[in-house]
């Protein structure tokens, strides 16, 4: 073997490593043997010999016949992660969605009460929907505000007993109907809603979660209603969804036990 293959050599085993924890996913945390094999295209050998050797590193864990992404990665991660602005991480992942559907998305988190717009990757169109960083909105009304009463019990409370104003006339003002939309959130995995804040603009909302499992904010995809009809913010769940997923890892996040991925 010449000089220059012997070099090529370790690179070669470390994108296979790589392809290999890439393979898992918060939708696909366990894989089996199998399952790393179809995702990564490497030889049943190679997979066999590198996982057992990743087990036995500590970057994979295994249960029974089905493996994981290993506790030591974690460890691994936090210098990464730490003086990182959670937002700096998130950004690429909202002007990707941006890019790929054209329309405006955000990123709300609450705040003494209201949600706010935290970030921001605006349309390209002329027609769209005016927000900026910044901007505070009623949680009660719209998709975000949706998610983030969804996973925050405490907060949706306060909030149904703090008297619901109308806004637009499909705003919900009703504590009964708007704990079942948030109920029916929770138990979907995310909201869309048409005219509840602005008339005639439309919202799909996903949640994104942080370290501990605990709801860091909702993931919104905004426009004109004309463009986002229901049946295609319906089409546009599984992108969003998996834009939210993007960010929960990039964050160093988790989903709650409760949560089940639809992708």
């Amino acid at each position: 073997m010449s000089a220059t293959e012997n070099a090529a050599a370790p690179l070669l085993v470390l994108k296979k490593i790589t392809a290999i924890l890439d393979a898992f996913s918060l939708v696909r945390p366990e894989l089996s043997l199998a399952d790393i094999r179809a995702e990564t295209g490497l030889p049943h050998s190679t997979v066999q010999r590198l996982v057992a050797n990743m087990v036995h590193e500590g970057m994979l864990d295994r249960r029974g016949d089905q493996f994981r992404v290993g506790l030591r990665m974690t460890h691994w991660a936090a210098p990464a992660r730490q003086g990182l602005d959670f937002l700096e991480l998130l950004t690429p992942v909202i002007r990707r969605l941006r890019d790929e559907l054209g329309e405006t998305v955000c990123i709300f988190r609450e705040s003494q009460g209201s949600r706010v717009c935290v970030a921001l990757a605006e349309t390209r169109r002329v027609l769209r929907r005016a927000v900026d960083v910044g901007d505070i909105m009623p949680l009660h009304a719209g998709s975000a505000g949706r998610v983030l009463l969804a996973w925050n019990p405490d907060l949706a409370g306060r909030v149904y007993g703090s008297g619901l104003r109308s806004i637009t006339d499909q705003t919900i003002t009703d504590a009964a109907s708007l704990d079942a939309a948030v109920a029916k959130t929770r138990a979907d995995g995310f909201a869309i809603t048409t005219g509840e804040r602005v008339s005639g603009a439309s919202g799909l909302s996903v949640p994104i979660f942080g370290p501990q499992a605990e709801l860091y904010g909702a993931l919104t995809v905004m426009g004109p209603t004309m463009r986002m009809p229901y049946d295609v913010c319906a089409s546009w769940i599984e992108p969003v969804i998996a834009a939210a997923a993007e960010g929960t890892r990039l964050i160093g996040g988790s989903l709650p036990s409760e949560v089940e991925p639809i992708l």
